[in-house]
């Protein structure tokens, strides 16, 4: 039986590469740092981890409520401390009386940098402060570079981690009823929105999987599965509780408040 016959066929080469960071810790017994993962990615490390007696991991990403976190897989000796996660909290100054600053343009422009994606964490956007976590590698690049969010001039200073603005997540439960599992029937249902606007939300680009863009309007959605919507914000597949005698399925979700 193949491991991969239990993920998705795009998550192939990040099973690989999990594969590959595990076996380098227990071949070198030595431990291992990943860039910034998402949720999914956390899960399937953790997934291909089990019980494994010779490896353990660990995730940090600047505090419990961020989404993107450092792993840091090491051997049953190892004892890792905070400062093993070289990550770094930044928190941006710009002129908040005449300029509003949103999530995608943050993330546009550290993208613009020429940084992958991967050695940044969360975004922190509230009404008062804008912070963002990333790699402590890039602390001298982003200090001298990072000058302008838009048409807006900024400067930013790094922190201590403990200063991390704190941001809780509302989730509410639903359960709905999809004549299919086709992911365009799912957001119609969750959405309330007819097949025909799902499908072009997906087919524009607005529609991700697992922090995956996708235009496919017939992928199956599975259990565990984050939808992420641009303008309706996401949700998570909790389960997947079979058919109903009118022959529809009965999922259970968390919805993002």
């Amino acid at each position: 039986m193949s491991i991969y016959q239990h993920f998705r066929p795009e998550e192939k080469d990040f099973i690989d590469q999990a594969l590959n960071w595990i076996d380098q810790v227990k071949n070198s017994y030595a431990p291992k740092l990943s860039d910034f993962l998402d949720p999914r990615q956390q899960e399937i490390l953790t997934s291909l981890m089990g019980n494994d007696p010779e490896a353990k991991l660990q995730f940090n990403g600047g505090s419990d409520f961020v989404e993107r976190k450092r792993v840091l897989i090491y051997p049953d000796y190892y004892s890792p401390e905070p400062s093993d996660f070289n990550i770094s909290l930044y928190d941006i100054s710009y002129p908040k009386k005449f300029v509003t600053l949103e999530h995608r343009q943050i993330l546009g422009t550290l993208m613009s940098l020429g940084v992958k994606r991967e050695k940044f964490g969360d975004i922190i956007v509230t009404d008062e402060h804008i912070q963002f976590i990333a790699a402590e590698e890039m602390d001298s690049y982003l200090v001298g570079n990072l000058e302008k969010i838009g048409n807006a001039s900024v400067s930013i200073k790094r922190l201590p981690i403990e200063n991390i603005v704190q941001v809780k997540e509302k989730w509410e439960e639903q359960v709905t009823t999809v004549s299919s599992l086709r992911l365009d029937s799912v957001l119609s249902a969750v959405l309330n929105l007819s097949r025909q606007k799902t499908q072009s939300l997906i087919t524009s680009g607005k529609v991700k999987v697992n922090f995956k863009q996708t235009e496919s309007v017939s992928e199956e959605c599975r259990e565990g599965d984050t939808l992420s919507i641009r303008g309706f914000g996401r949700c998570k597949i909790a389960s997947i509780d079979g058919k109903t005698k009118k022959d529809k399925w009965r999922i259970s979700l968390g919805r993002q408040k």
